[in-house]
């Protein structure tokens, strides 16, 4: 079981993940979108929509610092390893909760704005259970083991265990006495990675980042806009025949 979830199914979501991105760009470049809703709900959308797309950037952040920056790096930049756990501790945190936040309200609008609600797919219903549940379990794991002076230091067994996968030496043993909630965690945020192509997600891939690098766009009427003629004052009189 131990080879199973850790050897295996690491590389079963990975492969899930790629082969679903390819299919998705070859053969369903029109539905490579997040399926926006705004049409039929914006006032909601504008404020839950830029709330969990921070947070959730900073949980992302979050996760890549402390699973591929080894503990040898920021302990050589001045920051040990009990400023690191409060560093995670409670920026971890707040980056969760802000996340939460937002999901809930587009939760909250996705339920209760009928519009929304019919354009909602099992699809989506099974992406938000996914991810909800992953954030929710990390930020439980974080709490249940942490404390303010102290905290379960994955880096020194979830952390290597994820860079072996990438030397394609995956060692199963680190994960025997990692604390079962920090195991469901890693189980459902590899669940939710291989969902990434065949769900909404997928737009995560789409970022717009070259319009930071493209020139300005500069938009011209069509019609004529320059100033109408003055109309003419003068008495004109007419001429007698």
């Amino acid at each position: 079981m131990r080879t199973l979830l850790w050897g295996v199914l690491p590389y079963v979501m990975f492969a899930l993940l790629v082969s679903g991105t390819v299919w998705r760009w070859r053969y369903d470049q029109f539905g490579w979108t997040t399926r926006s809703s705004e049409i039929y709900e914006s006032k909601i959308l504008k404020i839950a929509s830029p709330i969990f797309h921070y947070g959730i950037l900073f949980v992302l952040a979050g996760h890549l610092l402390g699973l591929f920056v080894p503990a040898a790096w920021t302990d050589a930049i001045g920051v040990d390893e009990h400023v690191y756990q409060l560093f995670s501790l409670y920026g971890g945190t707040v980056a969760g909760a802000v996340a939460v936040a937002g999901i809930a309200m587009l939760l909250y609008r996705r339920r209760f704005r009928a519009p929304v609600f019919r354009a909602t797919t099992a699809n989506d219903k099974l992406m938000y259970l996914v991810l909800v549940s992953a954030i929710v379990l990390g930020m439980w794991a974080k709490l249940a083991h942490s404390a303010l002076d102290s905290g379960y230091n994955y880096r020194d067994t979830i952390a290597p265990w994820a860079r072996s996968l990438f030397r394609l030496q995956p060692d199963t043993g680190l994960m025997t006495g990692v604390p079962l909630l920090f195991q469901v965690h890693a189980v459902v945020g590899m669940a939710l990675i291989a969902l990434v192509p065949y769900t909404r997600l997928i737009h995560m891939f789409s970022a717009p980042v070259q319009y930071l690098f493209r020139p300005y766009i500069v938009y011209r009427s069509r019609e004529d806009t320059s100033p109408a003629p003055a109309p003419d004052r003068r008495i004109r009189r007419r001429s007698r025949v």
